[in-house]
């Protein structure tokens, strides 16, 4: 599923090529499912005529901002993403949504699986699931303070708490065992015993990985080759970068790797 560092990369794509143009034609692809709010017989005669005002994100969750005040939603599901592209000879498959810039350049969402949903809304903060997320760790206050008071009060597993969403916005599986990894810390620990110091290093961890992800486009093949990442996939994983054992357990309902 993409993560806080993919959804951003595709923030920044668009609003480098995006931001100020015009929609002079749009393709919505004829799926209730994955336009569960809007009628995709209609939104094309709605969305025709704007211009991209804005772009926003928090946590996995991305929007484009029109000039008449409404927000275009796009969340990504299992396997979503947005492409820019000059022309469409290069575009992919299974494209949900098609916005014809003015600059003749096109901003296209691809869903293989239909888990993603795209909706027209008035505003999106407004709305769950926006509304119900906690901090994101790159665009809100994330101080040490305000994650204490969070996590002391947690018996959980830090893993458990790492992928609540409503504490820490954009979190997912993979980023999770990485911050954990780089601490050298045991996710099976609870927050409660987490002290001041190591709050604050899971703090100044996470937006390091986060920042390091974003920094190079979420581009998997360029992250550092000492990271969990690289090794942690598949039934075939056994070790690090160090020969050290990765170990596979089920925490708050997700397989978690880690190397005890």
């Amino acid at each position: 599923m993409p993560e806080l560092p993919e959804v951003e990369t595709w923030r920044r794509l668009a609003q480098k090529h995006a931001v100020g143009k015009k929609i002079s034609q749009a393709f919505v692809a004829d799926d209730s499912i994955v336009f569960d709010r809007n009628d995709p017989t209609t939104l094309p005669h709605i969305l025709e005529g704007r211009s991209i005002s804005a772009t926003h994100r928090k946590g996995k969750h991305c929007w484009l901002s029109l000039d008449n005040g409404q927000d275009l939603y796009l969340h990504f599901g299992m396997t979503g993403s947005l492409h820019w592209l000059p022309d469409l000879a290069a575009e992919p498959s299974h494209i949900k949504l098609r916005l014809h810039l003015s600059d003749g350049s096109h901003l296209s969402y691809r869903n293989l699986r239909r888990i993603g949903r795209v909706r027209l809304l008035d505003d999106v903060t407004a709305l769950p699931p926006v509304s119900l997320l906690g901090p994101d760790p790159l665009e809100d206050d994330f101080s040490v303070q305000t994650l204490q008071s969070q996590l002391s009060k947690r018996k959980a597993p830090i893993k458990a708490i790492l992928l609540d969403q409503k504490v820490f916005a954009g979190v997912g599986n993979w980023i999770a065992d990485e911050v954990l990894y780089a601490m050298k810390l045991n996710p099976h620990t609870s927050c409660a015993s987490l002290d001041p110091t190591q709050i604050q290093e899971l703090r100044s961890t996470l937006l390091n990985i986060l920042t390091q992800a974003v920094d190079l486009d979420a581009d998997a093949s360029r992250f550092p080759k000492d990271w969990l990442f690289h090794y942690r996939w598949g039934k075939k994983a056994t070790s690090d970068a160090q020969g050290a054992s990765i170990q596979f357990d089920q925490i708050g309902g997700r397989t978690t790797a880690w190397v005890p």
